[in-house]
């Protein structure tokens, strides 16, 4: 870890070992750290270059015992590869209209949310979250946060993306849609938006969490090109 991150009074947690849900058999542990204070957005910044990531007033990054599988990922969005496919993704969704709103949690987001928990992640610890946990996961931010919302031409919310932004990147903290429309490939195409986002504000980076080679679940994040990799040199191209 970077050691320039790690003021005198700055507290680094271990939580305790939970299944993995990503390789089975293993086990997860995460290092945390508050974002508290006056200084939050800049620890937040020099945190996300190292790896880590924001979940409430938290930033968090695998530590987990015998396994270095996840690996942080952001993409170079200057030089993106707009492929045939994206461009297909792209006017699929030209109908859509994208709000960028304050961070407020509302009843018809979280009604979203709960059907995209039950149909994704039937079963997963935010499978049942209350409204009052998801409020508390959308606004307990101590950073530059936002709520983007994806409609339709009938006004019917299909997509909602929560995503920090830093001096110089954005980053997709949660995003969850209709999966019912599956020809608009939504995950996708809210990737698709912050990257045309960043690159109209000029952000060098969007940061999209952790990948593990091997895992399904995560297989789509390598299809952003350039994809930028961290390991123990620093960032690189993968």
């Amino acid at each position: 870890m970077n050691q320039q991150l790690i003021r005198p009074d700055r507290f680094f947690f271990g939580t305790r070992c939970l299944p993995c849900p990503y390789i089975e058999g293993n086990t997860e542990r995460k290092v945390v750290t508050d974002l508290s204070g006056p200084n939050a957005a800049e620890l937040y910044e020099r945190l996300s270059k190292a790896g880590f990531r924001r979940s409430h007033g938290l930033a968090y990054r695998p530590a987990c015992p015998n396994c270095n599988a996840c690996v942080p990922v952001r993409v170079a969005a200057k030089d993106f590869d707009f492929t045939r496919s994206f461009r297909r993704v792209m006017n699929a969704n030209a109908d859509l209209t994208v709000d960028d709103v304050e961070v407020i949690a509302t009843v018809e987001q979280h009604r979203l949310f709960s059907a995209y928990q039950h149909a994704r992640h039937n079963g997963g610890d935010m499978s049942g979250m209350a409204f009052a946990d998801y409020r508390a996961m959308v606004e307990d931010t101590p950073v530059a946060s936002r709520t983007v919302e994806f409609r339709n031409d009938e006004g019917a919310l299909v997509g909602v993306m929560l995503m920090d932004r830093m001096e110089d990147s954005l980053s997709a903290v949660y995003s969850f849609f209709d999966g019912s429309q599956t020809r608009r490939s939504l995950g996708t195409f809210m990737i698709l938006w912050m990257i045309e986002n960043a690159r109209a504000t000029s952000l060098p980076y969007v940061y999209l969490g952790y990948w593990i080679e091997n895992s399904e679940k995560m297989a789509y994040k390598a299809r952003f090109r350039p994809l930028e990799v961290l390991d123990h040199n620093g960032w690189k191209v993968l």
